[in-house]
């Protein structure tokens, strides 16, 4: 069978599999780890400050949901547009690639425009509805006048960096966050303790590096430097065209749900403890998802980093080696996902150390913590279901599993537990329950729906899956 690789980048559809996603997966995790480090390192800062640091620790938490909805918006287009991306090229289709590109620039841009004018707008109601207290407001919305300047920054520099990775060019991709980075490692201590500034340095230091991150991807996208990817960007390929603008929101509001729903579920967390346990427990919540974003970062980066690799061989109809692909990102995702169950498991002071030496937030933080990240290693099933629907184009599959954990499950649970008698360990205790629940059941679904009528397809044949034609720019064309 002949394969069509385009005209440049990286052929996905010869060569070996586990080599092809390591060499997208370990760049990705890497820079998505390191991205991390923008909000990450602010509350490492924040929660060591010398004084009313668990206080200002609680008040960066509160702003997790509005972090959140700024990421949901961009997974919205970043993490829609990739696969179609994806598999444009495997089909030869670099027009059509450039197209997508194109139009997820213009969606970037108008949306964090709104973004920023609805948050400032609104900000002390939502601050005070995510859980703040009169003590911890004024460390929450001093971050947020700074840090929502840098939205359209963050924006593009995230969900055009996926187009990078898409290409072949993963080590390029990861710089994008790795300059940000080390900026925003550089900037914080200056302005957060030498020039005495505190959450608002913080977000000072945030919006610089996010904007040293943005000119990286539009330099490299736009052709400018000594490497050129095949595809750019161009002001020509910027056209709103409502296909284009549909099938990127159909595939990306997988994503989009995950982040939405996770904001509305932090927000749901923080006022639950607010009300049942006060801004100490907001604080060790705050500790505990930033943990949970750190370790579970190399499963998301191995599965982002396995999705251009298998949407690529299904724009190529090579099937078995998308199956294959299916197996072996699986297989390296539980494997690590049990590793740190494990580390967690026997050194949960260490984890909380690590953002904060408060005394009172160590002693009740320790038990929480073990029931709180009892079944993570479930997470791996939740992420890879969700890339292998996304990745091949069945939206409607990774739409219902990114509501049904978090809205059917951790939503009602966290407002549930804590009112018939289990308190604050009510709300530590949903995470793991939804982990159980929603990992398995879109594991085992993408296994019927996916993986296992996929042994009976020939390479290079047309599919269909569920009964109906599958949803790809290649099965479009032909049909």
């Amino acid at each position: 069978m002949s394969i069509n690789s385009g005209k440049g980048g990286t052929d996905f559809s010869t060569g070996s599999l586990r080599g092809h996603m390591l060499r997208q997966a370990i760049p990705l995790a890497f820079a998505q780890l390191v991205q991390l480090l923008y909000n990450i390192v602010d509350r490492i800062y924040i929660g060591h400050m010398p004084v009313h640091g668990a206080l200002a620790l609680t008040g960066l938490g509160i702003t997790f949901p509005f972090i959140s909805m700024i990421a949901a918006f961009t997974n919205l287009y970043g993490t829609g547009a990739m696969p179609l991306f994806s598999m444009s090229r495997g089909a030869g289709d670099d027009k059509r690639a450039a197209h997508i590109l194109g139009n997820t620039f213009l969606l970037l841009i108008c949306t964090s425009a709104a973004l920023m004018a609805v948050a400032y707008t609104f900000l002390r109601p939502l601050l005070y509805l995510c859980g703040a207290s009169e003590e911890s407001y004024a460390y929450a919305e001093g971050y947020m006048r700074i840090y929502l300047l840098g939205t359209p920054l963050t924006m593009l520099a995230t969900g055009l960096n996926g187009m990078i990775n898409a290409q072949g060019f993963p080590v390029i991709g990861m710089m994008t966050v790795v300059l940000g980075a080390i900026t925003n490692l550089i900037l914080d201590p200056v302005l957060i303790y030498t020039l005495e500034l505190g959450v608002t340095g913080a977000a000072l230091a945030t919006v610089i590096s996010q904007s040293i991150s943005c000119m990286w991807v539009l330099l490299f996208l736009t052709g400018v430097g000594r490497r050129k990817p095949p595809i750019t960007l161009r002001k020509d390929m910027m056209r709103m065209e409502g296909k284009t603008v549909r099938s990127i929101m159909t595939l990306g509001l997988s994503g989009f749900m995950m982040s939405t729903t996770n904001g509305f579920v932090q927000a749901a967390c923080s006022s639950t403890l607010q009300l049942f346990g006060g801004d100490l427990y907001v604080s060790i919540f705050t500790v505990f998802t930033s943990v949970r974003e750190v370790v579970q970062m190399p499963v998301s980066g191995l599965t982002s980093g396995s999705q251009p690799v298998l949407g690529y061989n299904y724009g190529a109809k090579v099937y078995s080696r998308v199956r294959k692909g299916i197996r072996t990102m699986a297989g390296m995702g539980m494997l690590y996902a049990a590793g740190v169950w494990v580390l967690i498991m026997l050194f949960p002071s260490l984890w909380i150390q690590l953002f904060s030496d408060d005394g009172a937030l160590l002693e009740i933080g320790i038990s929480c913590m073990r029931v709180y990240f009892s079944a993570f290693f479930f997470m791996t099933f939740q992420f890879a279901g969700q890339t292998v629907f996304q990745g091949l184009g069945l939206a409607r599959y990774a739409i219902f599993f990114s509501i049904l954990r978090k809205i059917v499950i951790v939503m009602p649970l966290t407002l549930l537990l804590p009112r018939l008698g289990l308190g604050v360990m009510g709300v530590f205790l949903a995470e793991p329950v939804s982990d159980v629940l929603g990992g398995c059941a879109c594991m085992f679904t993408m296994i019927a729906v996916i993986y296992h009528p996929m042994k009976e397809w020939t390479d290079g044949q047309e599919v269909q899956i569920d009964g109906r034609p599958h949803f790809s720019l290649l099965a479009r064309k032909q049909r």
